[in-house]
């Protein structure tokens, strides 16, 4: 009767450990720029279950009370407070872009491959109308809808979604041209796989890290675009605060010397963006393989 082979333990599990830990380590930027924006998130989110001070109550004699410890951030022009209107503001300007880049996905992806997997003439006809669709000045464009649009949450996330996926698309389409040459996609198609079948269990597994890299730069230009267009006072209405909203009355009550009413939104929109596009570059520095 032979023996049993010996268990090798050794330090194989604390070598397997340590190899799992060096290829999942986070990025430094990926890092940094998550943690900033989950606490821009917490802040507007979380934030007022601790400061509970009303965004919407006037105090007529509270008018530009600059920081204080009873007011951290002030007040503004009608005596509101304004780190509640600030908390309350980044609600409407981190969650309709996070929203409207999702939209901007969905159609992105459906575009892109429905253009790649098509017969040649009818992607040859659907890339013609993308560099149609991307001629358009989309500021101009986003101006005109809201313009003529009522305006609210939902209208915005459309607006974002609508002008925000033909980049994505043009990128979704080159990878699946790239990827559905591969070996093991024509082997698939070989053995009778179809293509919804092709484009959901390889070509999309695939393009998903190259996806979501896009979408948090996505996610960032919309929070630069949704202040943009509330600052011109297209973008969330009020009373219902925003960013934007806040930078622009602020800019306007600028000869008052309310230095406050200017650098919180506009500080909150700077670290937005930075954390989004810290996460996006981390993200494509470990695609890449730097």
């Amino acid at each position: 009767m032979s023996e049993a082979a010996p268990r090798r333990w050794g330090f194989l599990p604390l070598l397997r450990w340590g190899e799992f830990g060096r290829r999942w380590r986070p990025e430094p930027l990926v890092a940094a720029g998550l943690a900033m924006f989950l606490a821009l998130a917490a802040f507007a989110w979380l934030g007022p279950l601790f400061y509970t001070a009303s965004p919407y109550a006037i105090h007529a004699h509270r008018l530009f009370l600059p920081p204080s410890l009873r007011h951290p951030l002030g007040t503004d022009d009608l005596g509101r407070s304004f780190l509640a209107r600030m908390m309350y503001g980044g609600q409407p300007s981190l969650g309709v872009a996070i929203v409207g880049s999702v939209v901007a996905m969905l159609i992105g992806l459906g575009y892109g491959m429905t253009s790649g997997l098509s017969p040649p003439r009818l992607d040859k006809a659907l890339m013609r109308l993308l560099d149609a669709i991307l001629a358009l000045p989309t500021l101009v464009l986003m101006i005109f809808f809201a313009a003529i649009v009522p305006l609210g949450p939902l209208s915005l996330i459309l607006l974002l979604g609508l002008v925000s996926w033909p980049g994505l698309a043009r990128i979704v389409r080159n990878e699946v041209l790239a990827y559905k040459e591969r070996d093991y996609v024509l082997a698939a198609r070989q053995y009778g796989a179809g293509t919804g079948y092709l484009a959901r269990r390889h070509l999309l597994r695939a393009m998903f890290p190259i996806v979501v890299v896009n979408a948090t730069f996505t996610v960032a230009d919309l929070i630069l675009t949704l202040a943009g267009l509330s600052f011109l006072g297209l973008g969330i209405q009020p009373p219902t605060p925003s960013w934007g909203g806040l930078l622009g009355n602020g800019s306007n009550l600028a000869i008052t010397g309310s230095w406050w009413l200017i650098l919180f939104p506009g500080v909150a929109i700077l670290l937005a963006i930075l954390s989004l596009n810290l996460v996006g570059q981390g993200l494509l520095n470990r695609l890449e393989g730097r």
